[in-house]
């Protein structure tokens, strides 16, 4: 039951995203009710389909996991790595410096590589479609912006150094936050540790 759920909430979630990049039915479903009506419909349902994604998640595990490979234990070690970068191109999406400059689509490709990163070291059905279908909508998204012909909002001015030294700041908080508070707490696996 927890592994349908946490499907339907990825449909739920990538659906939205999906209809974003496909800019004329985006424009239509405008046109039906407004934009703002049009923004508030898809988040409401990217959010139920976050908290669906992450119920079913949850109850998956909680009712027991079915294992497809065993992942050695280093590529533990290997995701907890990958994951400090994957931080600093979050905060990098909004402190944009010459690290946004260079990598373009710094949120897409954090999406990338936490996926990446987390197919590496959890070998479960839940996980790998969990992963794999955000790393499946992260690369069609990324695509998907090559081939767009309109920019999708008003650009948002590029900063320098100052920005990706707080790219790197924060970025190393939020590793932190994560690796030790989040993670242990609310996911319920230890990052670093037993």
């Amino acid at each position: 039951m927890g592994l349908a759920l946490m499907i339907v909430g990825l449909v739920l979630f990538i659906g939205t995203h999906v209809v974003t990049t496909q800019r004329d039915l985006r424009g239509r479903l405008i046109g039906i009710g407004g934009e703002a009506v049009y923004k508030i419909a898809y988040a409401i349902l990217a959010i139920a389909g976050i908290g669906l994604i992450a119920y079913g998640f949850g109850a998956y595990r909680s009712d027991g996991m079915i294992d497809v490979w065993h992942p050695p234990h280093w590529t533990r070690h290997l995701t907890a790595l990958l994951m400090l970068p994957v931080a600093i191109l979050l905060v990098a999406a909004y402190a944009r410096g010459r690290i946004y400059r260079v990598v373009k689509h710094p949120m897409i490709t954090a999406v990338k590589l936490w996926a990446v990163a987390h197919l590496i070291s959890n070998g479960d059905l839940g996980s790998i479609i969990l992963f794999g279908a955000l790393l499946g909508w992260a690369v069609y998204d990324r695509i998907s912006l090559k081939h767009r012909s309109d920019p999708g909002g008003p650009p948002i001015p590029v900063g320098g150094p100052k920005n990706d030294a707080i790219a790197i700041g924060v970025g190393a908080v939020v590793y932190a936050a994560l690796a030790f508070l989040f993670h242990p707490y609310v996911i319920g696996v230890p990052v670093f540790g037993a």
